[in-house]
């Protein structure tokens, strides 16, 4: 094989890897979609309970489901972050050292200078400020809950 032959396939590998991580990353912003409609049903189901029914019981469970569901959707923020920075963007860098321009590695280097100098909050890192928030929430009618049920039990 000829060096024009070989620097064709490594195109090819590059454009097919940085194809797959673009999907991949569609893939997580339709994930995260899920979990926040998923949310937002048990947050207006608690509200709309909350405020037909005396009954706290109802909405602790589904405080308790929700804040399970912001469990999962942090880990799988998580593991779309690892995966993507361990499968695609490595992968990814190894090719671009045998092409004679590395986009992908130029962006990341802009990318970590901005962050630094800028103090910019980057979409993962929102992603987990909203799963905090959404399970703050939880827990706060949660607990709200629980009180008045104790509370009203007692009396």
């Amino acid at each position: 094989m000829d060096s024009n032959d070989e620097k064709f396939l490594i195109l090819e590998q590059y454009r097919i890897y940085s194809d797959a991580k673009e999907k991949f990353i569609d893939r997580q912003f339709t994930t995260n979609k899920f979990y926040l409609i998923i949310n937002l049903v048990i947050l207006i189901t608690a509200y709309i309970l909350a405020t037909l029914t005396p009954q706290y019981q109802p909405v602790i469970v589904l405080c308790v489901i929700g804040i399970a569901i912001t469990l999962m959707w942090w880990m799988n923020i998580d593991s779309y972050q690892m995966l993507i920075k361990v499968k695609y963007a490595k992968v990814l860098e190894y090719l671009e050292t045998k092409l004679p321009e590395q986009p992908y590695h130029k962006e990341f280097v802009d990318y970590q200078q901005m962050k630094k100098t800028k103090g910019i909050i980057v979409f993962g890192d929102f992603q987990k400020i909203l799963t905090l928030a959404i399970a703050g929430v939880y827990f706060v009618v949660c607990t709200y809950s629980i009180t008045n049920m104790i509370r009203f039990s007692v009396m």
